[in-house]
């Protein structure tokens, strides 16, 4: 992966920054109401390069490093939590699962249109009975009499499940009688138009709503041979390993969401009057304001620190988990802070910090809760002290 210059950088960031503003943040609101995100604006964002952005350029991606990507991705955040995610996970799973793992032939089928933008795509892992335990997993895959393979499960929480034109999908490739734990689970590539991929009525989630995040059901689901990712028996590590960067970006995510509603914070405080002064002229707001800056700065750091590390070839798995469980304490207490600056006009939906604030519980527990970051975490410690 080449580091990019800092000249490049920045334009990169303008170019996220100026999408953001003409064709995100006049939107966002309404998105949220509607629980809905068109397709459109995330093809557009796609046409741009920001959907291959991680992808080498000899497969059609753009060849950035880990830091462009996470800045860029931060001014998504800052406008909508929804489209971040959206992109987030098509960067960071399905697009670097394939990109690690898939064959040439696969990498030419899926990876090239996917890296331009031309595909959407999406990452199955979690299963009603599975969240962070998630070997547990029950989806069957079971070997077809013409060497392909027929799913049967569903899958919950998959975002972009009814949007995305590929799922990288975890499935269970032992049987029932002589189960292998995580060395009996299997990736596979699998095209949304195939029949039997049944996708259910988007979920009604506190925060980011218009996100499309669905429960898919395969039903007796065919899959050719070449489906398979890479080896029999090794998705579940693939999955892990693709978790370490879905991480630094929800952390990115998080950053994001705390930066716009410290701004929206500072504007209001400086607006706001009572007892015939600017709010902002009183110490316990600026004592927040000064509290709210100092941890959005500090988890930005962590996070880009991961990411120099990553970009270096080292093994991130730690700094991502550290990255992503500070980056999540963080933006509940900067968000919080925001709406109590804003004081009762912050608990309504007319004023925006009360979506931000929404939108950032979730990141406390997708791609693993603060307490499996925990577990990674001390895990990490001990085994390498």
């Amino acid at each position: 992966m080449t580091v990019v210059a800092a000249e490049t950088r920045k334009q990169i960031i303008e170019l996220a920054r100026e999408f953001a503003a003409e064709h995100v943040v006049p939107h966002a609101l309404r998105w949220d109401e509607e629980k809905a995100l068109p397709v459109q604006v995330l093809r557009s964002l796609g046409e741009l390069g920001f959907f291959g952005m991680l992808i080498p350029e000899d497969w059609d991606g753009l060849g950035l490093d880990t830091e462009t990507y996470l800045l860029a991705l931060e001014e998504i955040a800052a406008a909508d939590g929804s489209v971040a995610i959206a992109m987030g996970v098509h960067n960071s799973l399905p697009t670097q699962m394939l990109l690690r793992w898939g064959s040439e032939a696969q990498k030419e089928k899926w990876l090239r249109p996917m890296a331009r933008g031309e595909l959407l795509g999406a990452f199955a892992l979690s299963e009603p009975d599975s969240g962070s335990d998630a070997a547990s997993l029950r989806c069957q895959a079971s070997r077809a009499s013409d060497g392909g393979w027929v799913l049967d499960g569903t899958k919950a929480w998959v975002t972009n499940g009814a949007l995305a034109d590929v799922v990288i999908a975890m499935a269970r490739t032992d049987q029932p009688g002589d189960r292998k734990g995580a060395r009996g689970i299997s990736a596979f590539i699998v095209p949304r138009d195939t029949p039997g991929y049944l996708p259910g009525k988007p979920e009604d989630k506190m925060g980011l709503r218009a996100s499309n995040t669905v429960a898919v059901t395969f039903e007796q689901l065919h899959l050719p041979p070449d489906a398979l990712l890479g080896e029999e028996g090794r998705g579940f590590s693939y999955a892990l390993s693709a978790l370490d960067g879905g991480r630094l970006g929800v952390a990115a995510q998080a950053c994001g969401i705390a930066r716009s509603a410290l701004q929206h914070a500072v504007r209001y405080a400086t607006e706001r009057r009572q007892f015939e002064r600017p709010i902002a002229e009183f110490q316990a707001v600026q004592f927040k304001l000064a509290d709210m800056a100092t941890q959005l700065a500090a988890a930005r750091s962590l996070l880009l620190e991961a990411a120099r590390r990553r970009d270096a070839g080292e093994d991130v798995t730690l700094y991502a988990s550290m990255a992503k469980l500070f980056a999540s304490d963080m933006v509940m207490r900067v968000t919080s802070d925001a709406v109590q600056i804003f004081g009762g006009y912050g608990y309504m939906r007319d004023y925006p910090v009360e979506k931000l604030m929404r939108d950032a519980k979730v990141i406390s527990i997708y791609e693993g809760t603060d307490e499996i970051q925990r577990v990674v975490i001390a895990r990490q410690l001990l085994t390498h002290s």
